[in-house]
């Protein structure tokens, strides 16, 4: 054993270093953006797990991996959740415990080639199994899926039209194995270099046959962006500034004006002269304007957060309530157990109300936009359904005015591109205090973001396209096949262990002896 060896051999060292080699991948994403280390950042996980001296040791570093992943991925949370975050990072790590165990599984010691081209297949497939469990909404969503680190790669956005961004995590992960194996596995380089090259040529293909977006005409949309307001009286002077600034944008000739979340802090139903002053804006720049309220109803009860569509006659009639919450910053999942987050940080102290359907607003000009709020940009499947319903540009309102300084704002701007890409739709991302961003339906940025020192309207003319990408057709299909393939994996690992059991040889039990050492025999 290396000298490392023996430095590895204590549990809390062993566990340290797994913690600091799982939250490696998160320099791929912004705010460094390193995108290209994505391809090499699991290799020090896996070639430590591939090292654990027993299965269970395999899973723990696992584990201690994606705490360590989870808790980079999220550490700006650390100024709203405090000790709950490190709570939050090793519930959501544990699910990474039989990833590891698979690791093992399939690369310690000197594997076969045949286990190694298996391992291709079977590792990456069990990390989408973990991104698939911990993309359910009560644990935090899909925010920091590997594969959204791609979000700025014109191929890589080409394959996220067939497959999403599972099919891009299922690639990266698949190279990340191949590099762990040419590195430290030198008998089974063979199968390495061939899962490399299909990796290449699979994404070769994507690009060349893949259909692109028909660009279909253009409008001209706005983005209001109010910046940081603070004070007691803060919902009344960001009102004010987001009005006038929406003033600037007259004679501009926009289609359609949008607001950041909670950028009306009062339901319009409750507050008519709001709404009044909002239809005066419209009228005055010829565009309907969608504003978000974040606000406790007076038709129902609760808080609700809602796209509210603003015409020139007022309320239009089109709202849309937020379905998907964050948890504890809008609502605390089994408040009963989990309330005292509270007491920690500046966790929800009311849990918000949901909303029941996904709408699709007609904002006039024959444009169809489909709307969603703050971190449900981050679920592929939402843009894909309103893709489905008809929407022609996808919006998303957000605001991340808490983590201005962090690496939050650009994490979250960065989504939207993805989501353009795999629907084949434009996608803007409005935000109250910044980065608001505007995509193509490539996932090309369109102008310029508006970074978190932003306080401004900005027009961007966005091209609008017609067509369906693979992946609106056939849905989140990297998915069905990597559980079907660790279907077939167990079922075959079982079949196998059967027969080894049915060859065993019988033991041998050597008979019974009497007191005097003798066999025992009747009457003797």
């Amino acid at each position: 054993m290396t000298s490392f060896g023996h430095w590895l051999a204590s549990p809390w060292r062993r566990s340290i270093v797994a913690a600091l080699a799982g939250a490696l991948p998160v320099l791929a994403f912004p705010a460094p953006s390193l995108w290209w280390f994505a391809y090499v950042a699991l290799v020090p996980w896996i070639v430590l797990v591939r090292s654990a001296p027993t299965g269970k040791r395999a899973a723990y570093d696992g584990w201690c991996g994606g705490f360590g992943f989870m808790l980079a991925m999220h550490h700006w949370l650390l100024p709203f959740l405090n000790v709950f975050t490190f709570v939050i990072a090793a519930l959501l790590g544990a699910l990474w415990g039989p990833w590891g165990w698979l690791v093992r599984r399939f690369l310690a010691r000197t594997p076969s080639r045949g286990r190694i081209a298996a391992g291709l297949v079977v590792l990456p497939s069990g990390w989408l199994g973990v991104e698939l469990v911990r993309s359910w909404q009560g644990l935090g969503g899909p925010w920091g899926v590997l594969g959204a680190s791609q979000w700025e790669v014109e191929p890589a956005l080409r394959l996220a039209s067939v497959g999403g961004v599972w099919l891009l995590s299922f690639l990266v992960v698949a190279v990340n194995v191949a590099v762990a194996v040419l590195l430290v596995i030198r008998e089974s380089r063979l199968p390495a270099l061939a899962g490399l090259v299909a990796t290449a040529a699979a994404a070769s293909a994507a690009w060349v046959w893949s259909p692109r977006p028909d660009t279909d005409g253009r409008t001209r949309i706005a983005v209001v962006q109010a910046g940081v307001v603070d004070g007691a009286k803060g919902p009344d002077r960001r009102f004010d500034l987001e009005e006038r600034l929406t003033r600037r944008l007259v004679g501009q000739d926009v289609d359609l004006i949008v607001w950041g979340e909670s950028s009306v802090g009062y339901d319009l139903d409750d507050r008519p002269g709001l709404a009044r002053r909002i239809a005066t804006l419209s009228r005055e720049t010829g565009a309907d304007i969608l504003v978000n309220v974040d606000a406790r109803r007076s038709d129902q009860p609760g808080i609700y957060k809602s796209s509210v569509l603003v015409g020139a006659d007022g309320l239009t009639g089109d709202r849309y309530d937020k379905m998907r919450l964050v948890p504890f910053g809008e609502y605390i999942p089994a408040r009963s157990l989990l309330g005292w987050a509270t007491s920690v940080g500046k966790a929800a102290g009311e849990d918000r109300r949901q909303g029941s359907r996904q709408v699709v607003m007609n904002v006039g000009h024959g444009l169809r936009i489909g709307p969603m709020v703050c971190f449900e940009t981050a679920f592929p499947d939402m843009t894909r359904h309103l893709a489905e319903d008809g929407a022609d540009v996808l919006v998303g309102q957000s605001s991340t005015s808490s983590f201005q300084h962090s690496w939050a704002p650009e994490q979250h701007a960065s989504l939207a591109a993805l989501r353009a890409a795999e629907t084949g739709r434009p996608m803007v991302h409005a935000t109250l205090t910044g980065v608001s961003a505007v995509y193509d339906a490539n996932g090309r940025p369109v102008g310029s973001w508006l970074g978190t020192d932003s306080s401004t309207a900005r027009v961007y003319d966005v091209p609008l396209a017609t067509g369906v990408t693979p992946y609106v057709r056939l849905g989140d299909w990297p998915v069905h096949a990597a559980l079907l393939v660790l279907a077939a994996w167990a079922v075959t690992e079982g079949v196998r262990t059967l027969r080894i059991r049915r060859l065993a040889p019988e033991p041998h039990v050597p008979p019974a002896r009497t007191a005097h050492e003798s066999p025992a025999r009747p009457g003797r």
